[in-house]
């Protein structure tokens, strides 16, 4: 089947935008890397503790769960996409603040608190 010129240039249009959108989230990504001034062995490591922590809590895909450095309005950030299987039954347990200035922290404010 022979190609017309509109469907040539359709073509060639649509890609555009593609390579472009593709490029600019890679040099998105170059950029919160070099702005981070992480290693990447630091967000390697990074990475695999955030999965552990999380995988106490919630059954989690690593396989298709991301971690990564989205930059966004000259502000970068550790982004964590984690697909939860199913959360994992059982009582959880939260840790008791160490010291009395984490107790007067707003984080604490609300929540119920052992004397």
């Amino acid at each position: 089947m022979a190609m017309t010129l509109r469907d040539i240039i359709n073509k060639l249009l649509r890609r555009q935008p593609a390579s472009a959108s593709t490029a600019r989230e890679r040099l998105q990504l170059v950029l919160a890397h070099d702005r981070s001034d992480l290693s990447t062995e630091l967000l390697d490591q990074m990475r695999k503790e955030i999965l552990e922590v999380v995988a106490k809590y919630v059954e989690i895909d690593v396989d298709e769960g991301a971690v990564s450095l989205e930059t966004e309005d000259r502000m970068t950030a550790l982004v964590a996409n984690l697909p939860i299987k199913r959360t994992i039954t059982g009582q959880i347990q939260l840790k008791e603040p160490k010291n009395q200035s984490e107790l007067d922290s707003p984080e604490t404010e609300g929540t119920d608190q052992k004397s």
